[in-house]
């Protein structure tokens, strides 16, 4: 455990410099999220683990008990809190090790290390995937069941059924027909859903 909080720290603070470079124009430039800016981005990282029931269950409410609506509506209105307030938040999150509400630890290393991918993949900008973090991450994922796999589009084993993943740049494979070699970091895109990214 005190591995993993390292890593998830690690990631954190990694977001947070990458932050603290970013121009005018690259905060509101488009994520990987669907709809989401980088100032989204940055928003949902820095309030999601840190959410609790009585600001989330309205949340659910007002969205008809859709999970991905009520993500994707609550980073837009945390973003208004404006980007001082979220990069202090990101901060606390550090220190306290916050994760999300009902959610194991290595989901708060998920959401570091997709989601600064999801912001630094558009951007151009290359920082290589932590060996250790992307197995946790891609073992997680692809033993996760429902309601966990909700928020990734759904269950990994059916939506790539007949698809053997190999990463060329760190010791992990999945799954059984077509294979697909790729760097791990675009694996993790694929795992969560996200549309391939050409090299």
């Amino acid at each position: 455990m005190t591995a993993l909080k390292d890593l998830v720290r690690t990631e954190r603070i990694a977001f947070i410099d990458l932050l603290k470079t970013l121009t005018e124009e690259q905060w509101r430039s488009p994520s990987l999220c669907s709809a989401w800016t980088v100032e989204h981005v940055a928003a949902h990282l820095a309030w999601a683990p840190v959410a609790g029931p009585l600001e989330m269950g309205p949340a659910v409410l007002r969205a008809g008990f859709r999970i991905n609506r009520v993500i994707a509506q609550s980073a837009v209105r945390w973003t208004a809190r404006g980007r001082p307030a979220i990069l202090d938040q990101l901060r606390r999150n550090v220190e306290s090790d916050a994760k999300p509400l009902g959610m194991p630890p290595v989901a708060a290393l998920t959401d570091a290390v997709v989601h600064g991918l999801d912001v630094r993949v558009p951007l151009g900008l290359d920082r290589d995937v932590d060996p250790e973090a992307f197995r946790l991450i891609a073992d997680w994922t692809v033993t996760s069941r429902w309601p966990t796999t909700i928020p990734v589009g759904g269950s990994v084993r059916k939506r790539l059924r007949g698809t053997r993943l190999v990463a060329i740049d760190a010791d992990w494979a999945w799954g059984e027909g077509a294979e697909v070699r790729e760097p791990a970091d675009m694996i993790l895109l694929r795992l969560l859903s996200r549309e391939p990214v050409p090299r």
